[in-house]
């Protein structure tokens, strides 16, 4: 075992165990991945006119009529919609001790509908970092940016990822855009579509949510503001003792992000399901000009504490072995 790293599926089960993380109802087996955890929501979310940080306060002081348009109970369901702000208490709360802190991503299928979440503590002053030796309930902000998502009590948007010690990258590798493929090279989501339950798997036809690009002369040109779905010409590959994580910005590669949903399980790729990585890309500001092979982002390797003991997709899995793939909620394009 090192001393410095991502601590795997036992470890975190250990951490559960000694309460370091808690939670309002049971764990659920399939809650731990390789390495990390996927957080629930709880019963209640508030709409907000804006997204915020807590700075020196709590985030339920910040709760006030200031900020908070509207209190939606979740247990039965209910719509987020486009364009609006929601925060959610999650199930799991902390109480980490002074070697351990957590970063947050949203999960896979959550950046694939274009649903941008972020972890807030107590007193945070940055999204999607829970510091060493913090106390306190986690919270989920969630703004839906093309579909209106159907969200419940349970419903696990995003994921925790627990690091003993400082981030120590081991190596990173650039990767780049899969323009050259037969078949649609990407996907450009529809506007105005209709509402995606973020349960249902394989629930909704694809053509109703999604127009598929053509690479005139191996480009294609993203429209400001407008969300896609392309694939990484490289393999990605994750050993059994260690994880990735994608750089969502790299404002040097041109104006646009290229990832919302950063964590790669160890496991990912291993043969015989070599996979890809999926680009979450939305352009910023200008339409820009991406062509087959050009670089977008860059993936960085760190070791785990321990190997994992169960590796991504053993159990099953919806995106082992992926090419260029929408998310989860949608038919196969055909």
């Amino acid at each position: 075992m090192v001393a410095h790293g991502v601590l795997p599926d036992a470890e975190i089960q250990r951490a559960i165990d000694r309460g370091f993380i808690r939670a309002d109802a049971a764990f659920h087996a399939h809650q731990i991945q390789p390495a990390s955890l996927d957080l629930r929501l709880g019963e209640t979310a508030y709409r907000l006119r804006a997204s915020f940080l807590p700075g020196a306060a709590r985030v339920a002081d910040r709760l006030d009529d200031q900020l908070v348009m509207h209190r939606i109970d979740l247990r039965e369901g209910a719509v987020l919609e486009t364009g609006c702000v929601y925060l959610a208490q999650l199930q799991e709360s902390a109480a980490l001790p002074p070697h351990l802190h957590g970063a947050a991503n949203p999960k896979s299928s959550t950046g694939r509908i274009d649903v941008f979440t972020r972890l807030i503590t107590d007193h945070a002053s940055a999204f999607d970092h829970v510091a060493a030796g913090y106390e306190g309930p986690l919270w989920a902000e969630i703004s839906p940016c093309t579909f209106s998502i159907l969200a419940r009590k349970g419903a696990a948007l995003s994921q925790l990822r627990l690091r003993a010690g400082p981030p120590a990258p081991r190596r990173s590798v650039d990767f780049t855009i899969d323009l050259s493929m037969d078949g649609p090279v990407g996907f450009r989501a529809k506007r105005h579509s209709g509402v995606v339950d973020v349960e249902r798997i394989g629930a909704y036809d694809a053509r109703d949510f999604w127009e598929p690009l053509e690479a005139r002369h191996g480009r294609v040109v993203l429209d400001p503001g407008q969300f896609y779905i392309f694939a990484s010409k490289e393999n990605v590959l994750i050993g059994a003792d260690e994880a990735a994580e994608m750089a969502p910005i790299r404002p040097e590669l041109g104006e646009f992000r290229a990832h919302y949903a950063g964590f790669f399980d160890p496991g990912f790729g291993i043969a015989p399901h070599e996979g890809r990585a999926v680009l979450e890309v939305r352009s910023r500001d200008v339409p820009f000009f991406v062509e087959d092979g050009q670089p977008v982002g860059k993936l960085v390797f760190e070791a785990l504490t321990a190997p994992a003991q169960r590796l991504y997709g053993e159990t099953g899995s919806n995106y082992q072995g992926q090419g260029l793939k929408l998310s989860k909620h949608f038919t196969p394009w055909r």
